[in-house]
Order: structure tokens, then C-alpha cells, then sequence
């Protein structure tokens, strides 16, 4: 039987927009509190507005997630503001992509200190709430990348592996704890990340919306407290 997550809170990070917005206004929608954090407070707090009329609280805090110190002090300040977390979405990250050789190397370090260190930074703030509590959920946003290389994706796919495997021992060391963590791993997503303008409408809804993405950590997140899936991974069905 499902459970009710009406009344936890959520902190999701890249909540600005794309995956991360619609994963928000969704769980707004099942009556979970959020707290949204990204590196742009207008459009956090248009995400926030939107929340709040689906009657449920919403906080914002800007913060580069890269930055440790910028992530202590987001949680810090969405602690205070909703109460600790019940569930941590790490949805944050970006994208890079080109030749091994043509790849700056500052890019590649970015790469990594956004998907990888920004999701342990995160991780590493929030994870004493949900032990606190002795339950908890924790879903990691990995790609399809992060589970097979393919050309041109060696930065991308290097640090989305190193999310699978942090993520897969981390799910070991907390199961003691009543705590589920778990990896989402989507093909393409009509989002800004992947195609920026580069497509058209009709084009758009070929492909995975971030809506759909949304629907399905939800349900995940309302399956038994005795269950969970690890590791999922999501295909348009014919975007071609």
C-alpha cells in the first residue's frame, strides 16, 4: 500500500527550473513542504510563489553548490526556516561535452565539483537531519551516461559514474538508519541543459519531460517504507 508523504519537507537543488522545478510543484502538489535552492533567487522565488498556492510552505537559498561553505549556509537557512528534511532531491548539475583532448581541463574540474562534490556537499549537509530522524529519502539524478560512456561524454559520464557508485555505497552505509537512497538515471530530457533552443514544441514532446520525471520520484517516494528502487532508468519511447 502506498504511504502518505503529505507534510514532510523536501530540499531539491537545482529547483530553479527544468527537472528540478517540476519536481517541486509535484511534490507541492502531494503536500510536501520545500525547500529550493540553485544559484538564481528570481526565478527560485517564482518556483517558491507557485508552491505556496498549492498550499504548502516553500524557502529559498542561493547558493553554488560547488562552494561548500554556500551549501552549509543554504541548508542552514532552510533548517530554520521549514525544519529539517525528510527527503533530499540532488537534482543540480551540468552538463559538458566534447573531445577527451578538447575538453579544457577547468572545465573538466567543474564538471566534477558540480555533479560529484556538489552532490556529497549537499549530502553531507543534510544527511545528519534524516539520521536524526532514523528515516529518510535521498534520490541522486545520475543520466543514462552514468551508467554506459558514449562518445564525447567523457567528463559528463565520468562524474555521473562517480555519482552511481558514491551514491550505491552510500545506500549501503545508511540502510541502518531506515534510510532509502536511490539513483534516477533519464536519457534525454526536453530541458535548457540538454538542448537550450535548439528545439521546437512539436520536438520538445518527443522526448522525456521533466514532468515525467517528477511523477515517478514521487511515486517512489510514496512506496512502502520497506521498499525501494535503488536505481532506475528512464527512455523517451520514440524521440527520433
Amino acid at each position: 500500500m502506498a504511504q502518505s508523504i503529505k507534510g514532510k519537507t523536501a530540499y531539491i537543488t537545482g529547483a530553479a527550473r527544468g527537472i528540478g522545478k517540476a519536481t517541486a510543484l509535484e511534490l507541492a502538489r502531494e503536500g510536501v513542504h520545500v525547500g529550493l535552492i540553485a544559484r538564481t533567487e528570481s526565478t527560485l522565488a517564482q518556483v517558491a510563489e507557485e508552491a505556496r498556492s498549492l498550499g504548502v510552505k516553500a524557502s529559498v537559498a542561493v547558493a553554488d553548490i560547488s562552494d561548500m561553505e554556500q551549501v552549509d549556509t543554504a541548508v542552514s537557512k532552510l533548517t530554520n526556516e521549514l525544519g529539517p528534511a525528510d527527503i533530499l532531491i540532488n537534482n543540480a548539475g551540468i552538463g559538458t561535452y566534447g573531445s577527451f583532448l578538447d575538453i579544457d581541463p577547468e572545465e573538466w574540474k567543474r564538471t566534477f565539483e558540480v555533479n560529484v562534490f556538489g552532490t556529497y556537499y549537499v549530502t553531507r549537509a543534510v544527511l545528519p537531519q534524516l539520521i536524526e530522524k532514523n528515516r529518510g529519502d535521498i534520490i541522486n539524478i545520475s543520466s543514462s551516461s552514468g551508467l554506459k560512456g558514449t562518445e564525447g561524454s567523457t567528463a559528463y559520464s565520468g562524474s555521473k559514474f562517480a555519482v552511481q557508485g558514491m551514491t550505491e555505497a552510500l545506500m549501503q552505509e545508511v540502510r541502518k538508519h531506515n534510510i532509502r537512497v536511490m539513483t534516477l538515471n533519464p536519457s534525454l530530457v526536453a530541458t535548457d541543459l540538454n538542448f537550450g533552443d535548439k528545439l521546437d514544441e512539436a520536438d520538445k514532446e518527443k522526448y522525456m519531460q521533466p514532468e515525467d520525471l517528477a511523477e515517478h520520484m514521487v511515486s517512489q517516494l510514496k512506496l512502502h517504507q520497506r521498499i525501494f528502487i535503488k536505481q532506475s532508468l528512464q527512455w523517451a519511447t520514440n524521440p527520433f
